[in-house]
């Protein structure tokens, strides 16, 4: 599976400062640094960085904590003393791609494949992480930085450490995959500068594609977490009694912002913007991420490399107030105690380590709170992350819905019933546990006929986390009904922002009046995020309308643009804001858009096959068969690509072809239902009835609720007057559409 290159801990919160003065020029550190050491533009007073040694110098014992945390050296320029792997010629293989690592003229150096597949050397210029793995970011004269996809074991040798490993074992990666790391899925200044470095700005330029990142400080500092503290230093300096700052700068921040703080990087999220302040909402800056099936298993575990705070989001801890720092320190990141310990702060040790609650003798090697409540899985090859949604074991939901369960990780000799069984005789039958939204998410991801009435169930429930309500939402917008209009209804005005952002994309297949009806009144909204989403919502609205709300979907208009422009480096959202420009009937920004996502990721479909559908909306039907046929012929295996050469095909009345084409994308991708009912449509269109109806009946059996492929068969059945079919098929649709 792949998974991104991230790598962090936790920091939090300082203590009140002593009385100590610093000379004006001391000042001078308030600026920010640029990769390419050059002199950078002075922050603004309000906004100023003072860096972690000035903050140490009253914060002696929180600055001596953090100095040996990972924060700290979650990234440091290339010496002797960061670099723990071995560059004395050590040489690493991969599949047909091979590394040498060594030194020369007093720097470290790796000989790997470049982006053109040839051999050749790249500088050392940064270290990333310590433990349990060290990466190595080498830089290139256009301003970015990559993670060499050879990585540096920092285990002991009795562990399995002390060795170069190459962090996607399994794939052998060409130099055309986004993943190759000389690609934008290993870009440091996107995928990993914000929280591995302090007050960094990004500084991409689109013109030039090329990046000029600046930082205050390399690592994670002191103001990566409690922001710009210049106007804090200059009142500790005033000697006033009050401190009054409007800065940003929080010296404690709330246990109700601690977790924004935190989740800015322990969560998978977007970026959409750099003005985050510590006490804001996290979506004013960043868009978190759904319990979608690639991150998330049915029942919500983590699956790919999700960190922690979407997990954390979804436990009974949470639920009941409990943040971050009550388990971790926030300066050094330890644990507060060892081990399961620290769970003992709350639990009391003598009822749940006894064996009535474990089922287990105590011992040295019996399971504890961690081991049980806490399943681990392994990511970057070496890296051990515990789950932290705190649920309780579940092997039936294992037998029931092949969920994983942490019983099964030690009795591997036994079944999930075995498991279950054992879990019944000690605490009963009624294992349902506060997440209880498995049975729901697995209906949907396959589609089955009860998931709406399941996620319904969710979606209402107001004890469940707001991450899962969110989620149940959005997987409705397929899913209409009155019970579902009623949740969403109320969902537009939950206190949770990502509840409110799922709710207004389920509007999205309604007609416009409807939309603005509906997410009008979300143009107010406080968070920056919902603003977005409604703006991506209504972008299609006519711009002659004179309602007062207008002016505010102009900003959020505004707004959207904004966020998609902040990440112009990235192909996907160049596509998104053309996307937008065509909805908005701006053709001319639409196709440029389009183009500069081709350039920055040739090898991507997405901006091929909407840029092609630019083209015929506007008439330049040549032009887009013209491009999809360059599309499949570099790109043979693109299933999207042969449909969209089909469609534009039909438009120009050529059948035969336009049903050739379509036919391939059906076999490159049999389990898309749109796929498969637009081809029988065209094969019904030449005269082949029994073609389609295979076709349609081939494609119903993976997709059950497709209601696009129910009413083409109901159709087909009526019209040939197979009434049984007919009658199975309408009480179908009854079902999914009443």
């Amino acid at each position: 599976m792949r998974q991104s290159v991230h790598f962090f801990e936790v920091l939090g919160q300082g203590k009140q400062p002593g009385q100590w003065r610093i000379p004006a020029l001391a000042l001078i550190a308030l600026g920010i640094h640029s990769l390419a050491a050059t002199a950078a533009p002075a922050a603004s007073q309000e906004i100023a960085f003072a860096g972690s040694e000035v903050c140490a110098r009253c914060h002696k014992a929180e600055a001596a904590a953090w100095r040996g945390s990972q924060h700290a050296r979650s990234m440091q320029e290339a010496t002797g003393k960061t670099v723990l792997g071995d560059f004395n010629n050590a040489k690493a293989q991969h599949f047909s791609s091979s590394a040498r690592f060594f030194q020369k003229g007093g720097r470290f150096l790796a000989a790997t494949e470049g982006k053109d597949g040839r051999q050749a050397e790249f500088a050392i210029k940064y270290t990333f992480g310590v433990a349990p793995l060290q990466q190595y970011l080498a830089e290139f004269p256009d301003g970015r930085l990559q993670a060499l996809p050879y990585a540096w074991d920092t285990r002991p040798k009795q562990e399995g450490g002390q060795r170069w490993f190459h962090l996607y074992q399994d794939e052998n990666i060409p130099p055309s995959d986004p993943l190759h790391w000389t690609g934008p899925l290993q870009n440091w200044n996107y995928m990993c500068a914000e929280c591995h470095s302090t007050a960094v700005r990004k500084n991409y330029d689109a013109a030039k594609d090329s990046f000029h990142t600046t930082f205050s400080e390399v690592s994670v500092g002191c103001e990566a977490c409690h922001g710009p503290g210049a106007k804090h230093i200059r009142w500790v300096q005033s000697g006033r009694a009050v401190e009054v700052t409007h800065s940003g700068f929080q010296a404690a921040p709330a246990r109700a912002s601690q977790l924004e703080a935190c989740g800015r990087c322990h969560s998978r999220r977007g970026e959409f913007s750099e003005d985050w302040l510590p006490g804001q909402p996290l979506e004013n800056t960043h868009l978190p991420v759904f319990l979608t099936p690639d991150l998330f298993e049915d029942d919500g575990q983590m699956k790919d490399e999700v960190f922690n705070s979407s997990s954390f989001q979804q436990s009974k801890m949470f639920a009941k107030g409990v943040i971050c720092g009550d388990c971790h320190d926030p300066h050094s990141g330890r644990l507060k105690a060892a081990g399961s310990e620290v769970c003992s702060q709350c639990h009391a040790p003598q009822k749940f380590a006894a064996q009535s609650h474990t089922g287990h003798s105590a011992g040295p090697n019996s399971p504890d709170c961690i081991a049980c409540h806490m399943p681990a899985r392994t990511y970057m090859v070496t890296d051990k992350r515990h789950d932290h949604s705190f649920r309780i074991p579940r092997p039936d939901l294992t037998a029931k819905l092949g969920v994983p369960n942490t019983c099964s990780g030690c009795h591997a000799d036994h079944d999930a019933l075995w498991a279950a069984a054992a879990i019944e005789r000690l605490h009963g039958p009624e294992r349902k546990g506060f997440q209880t939204y498995a049975e729901a998410f697995h209906a949907a991801r396959l589609d089955l006929p009860e998931s709406r009435d399941l996620l319904v169930r969710v979606a209402q429930d107001t004890t469940a986390p707001a991450i899962a309500r969110a989620t149940a939402l959005l997987q409705l917008r397929e899913r209409p009904s009155a019970a579902v209009d009623t949740q969403v209804q109320r969902g537009l005005l939950a206190p949770a922002p990502l509840v409110r952002i799922a709710a207004l994309r389920t509007l999205e297949p309604l007609p416009l009046e409807v939309r603005w009806a509906r997410a009008k009144a979300s143009l107010s909204d406080p968070v920056r995020a919902v603003r977005i989403e409604v703006a991506s919502l209504l972008a299609d609205m006519p711009k002659d309308q004179s309602e007062p709300e207008i002016s505010a979907l102009k900003e959020a208009w505004a707004e959207y643009i904004a966020a998609k422009q902040f990440n112009a480096d990235r192909a996907e959202e160049r596509t998104n804001l053309a996307g937008f420009y065509a909805r908005r009937g701006n053709a001319r920004l639409a196709e440029q858009e389009y183009l500069a996502a081709i350039k920055l990721t040739p090898n991507q479909i997405p901006p091929r096959v909407n840029l092609s559908d630019l083209y015929r909306a506007t008439g330049r039907e040549a032009e887009a068969e013209n491009l999809l046929r360059r599309t499949v012929a570099e790109q043979p295996q693109a299933a999207a690509a042969h449909h969209a050469l089909g469609l534009t095909l039909v438009r120009l009345k050529r059948y035969d072809e336009a049903a050739a084409s379509l036919k391939r994308a059906n076999e490159l991708e049999p389990g898309q239902p749109r796929f498969a009912y637009v081809y029988a449509v065209a094969l019904q269109s030449v005269q082949r009835a029994q073609e389609a109806r295979d076709v349609l009946k081939r494609a119903l059996a993976p997709n059950p609720s497709s209601v696009e492929i129910l009413t083409l068969l109901l159709q087909d059945a009526l019209a040939t007057r197979d009434l049984r079919s007919a009658a199975s098929y309408g009480e179908q649709l009854q079902k999914l559409r009443p």
